[in-house]
């Protein structure tokens, strides 16, 4: 009997801790910026839904990509791919819930109390002879 009580007692302590560490996960969420030589994505996507990702090309050109679930990936343009600075932004929706400070009633429905708490992220990457480079780091002395 006392086997299965100190068994029982493991079980809840592993779940509690399960719990506690996705939780911690999910309120914790730091895509990681990755890219290959005609693409970028982010890695260490967990928590996260209803992505945009806005790149800014070095001409003032913007692309929006949305995806509901997963990460958004871009893709340079095949032919003419223009070199210098790219920039970024990703936007998201955590799985955290915060309160809602002035709720508004539209009239149509249930008057919402609370909504997914944003992300935001932005960078840059740069363009080099048609592919995405990691560019060197310069010290000087």
């Amino acid at each position: 009997m006392r086997y299965v009580s100190n068994l029982l007692t493991a079980g809840l302590g592993l779940l509690c801790y399960l719990m506690t560490a996705g939780a911690v996960l999910a309120l914790n969420a730091d895509p990681a910026f990755q890219h290959n030589s005609n693409a970028v994505w982010f890695e260490n996507w967990t928590g996260l839904s209803n992505a945009t990702l806005i790149i800014s090309a070095p001409n003032g050109k913007r692309t929006e990509i949305f995806v509901a679930a997963g990460t958004p990936v871009y893709e340079l343009e095949r032919g003419v791919v223009l070199d210098g600075n790219y920039h970024y932004e990703l936007r998201a929706a955590t799985d955290e819930q915060i309160e809602i400070a002035n709720p508004i009633d539209n009239g149509r429905e249930e008057i919402a109390s609370s909504k997914a708490k944003p992300f935001y992220k932005d960078g840059t990457f740069v363009v080099s002879r048609g592919v995405i480079i990691t560019p060197e780091e310069i010290n000087e002395e």
